[in-house]
């Protein structure tokens, strides 16, 4: 099927963003992608072609590659050229915080607002912004359900610096488009920890929770209640939201349901019993997570909701514009899965 409708996707080669250009490819549309320079991209292709035939029984792949860095105003005005629609996705993320925090806060929200300056401009019609549940469950002692109405307090002491960049981020978007007069619309995504089948070596970072528990990285694992989502399910939420009218002006919390890590662990014990006896499921006591986080930064994304009762409603997404996403279990299996066909798992 062909599709006159051009899609921009940034940050193309990560792991979301692959998935998108994969459904966006098997519904017909032109796509556009940026990267940080081009060395990679016959990779990209090959990996991105492997995974819509594996995915969606297709064949036809074409990728408009372009460059563009969140940190400099160079080349989104040539990669915006033409587009209907952008699926902003890049943003920084690392497993090894940075010391400073502008280091992934500056990038995250004055490379949102050079993706959304140079799509008004072009005359883009919508664009999709990957932001995360972590801009609305942190800084709060508010426990239960959260859902779009929610927001994190990025300067809260609570608030790790990841789960700041997104929110800022996305406050930035909003406050954007409330000005713009452009007649551009805005949606935004919001993922929980996703899981899903990688395309190659170069995985998510989500997914490393799942490599390092399997390669008996740690001995015990946090008590900590994780939302998941599968990456095709992400991507299939980005491709609703942008095309679907009543998406418009809207975020969408996209989690398919809370899994504790002692039970993801037990059930990847029980799939794949060459590895279980690596794979921690002793629950370490709260003090000490909390205490360890002080000396190790990635523990403190953990530690701010340990003994905090927190789920995420997705009702929104799935009503309105009809997503149904796999099952958690479904979603830690096929990452899982992949991971061992790619040689990640040591058995």
């Amino acid at each position: 099927m062909e599709n006159k409708e051009t899609v921009l996707v940034t940050g193309g080669s990560g792991f979301i963003a692959s998935h998108c250009i994969i459904q966006l490819a098997a519904a017909g549309y032109k796509i556009k992608a940026t990267v940080r320079d081009l060395s990679r991209t016959n990779k990209l292709n090959q990996t991105l072609l492997s995974g819509l035939e594996k995915y969606e029984g297709k064949s036809d792949l074409s990728v408009d590659w372009k460059i563009a860095n969140l940190s400099s105003d160079d080349g989104w005005d040539e990669a915006m050229e033409g587009c209907d629609y952008v699926l902003h996705v890049a943003s920084p993320i690392s497993t090894n915080l940075p010391k400073n925090e502008d280091e992934m806060v500056k990038p995250a929200v004055e490379g949102t607002l050079r993706v959304l300056n140079a799509a008004s401009k072009a005359g883009v019609k919508r664009v999709i912004i990957t932001s995360s549940v972590a801009a609305i469950m942190y800084g709060t002692d508010k426990q239960g359900v959260f859902n779009e109405n929610d927001w994190t307090e990025p300067f809260s002491d609570k608030t790790n610096v990841y789960a700041k960049s997104k929110t800022l981020a996305e406050r930035a978007a909003w406050d954007f488009i409330e000005k713009d007069n452009s007649g551009m619309e805005l949606s935004t995504v919001l993922p929980a920890m996703v899981f899903g089948p990688i395309l190659e070596e170069d995985f998510g970072v989500s997914v490393g929770v799942i490599l390092d528990m399997m390669n008996g990285k740690y001995p015990i694992v946090p008590n900590w209640d994780m939302g998941i989502v599968d990456v095709r399910d992400v991507a299939a939420l980005e491709l609703l939201a942008m095309t679907k009218p009543e998406a418009a002006g809207k975020r969408f919390v996209c989690s398919a349901e809370n899994m504790f890590m002692k039970e993801q662990n037990e059930y990847l014990s029980e799939i794949f019993p060459e590895s279980a006896s690596k794979i921690p499921k002793r629950v370490a006591p709260n003090w000490l997570i909390k205490f360890l986080a002080f000396f190790l930064p990635p523990l403190k994304m953990i530690a701010e909701g340990l003994g905090k009762e927190r789920s995420m409603d997705s009702s929104q997404a799935k009503n309105l514009l009809g997503w149904s996403p796999r099952s958690a279990k479904e979603a830690v299996k096929s990452a899982a899965e992949s991971a061992k066909e790619y040689g990640l798992i040591n058995d």
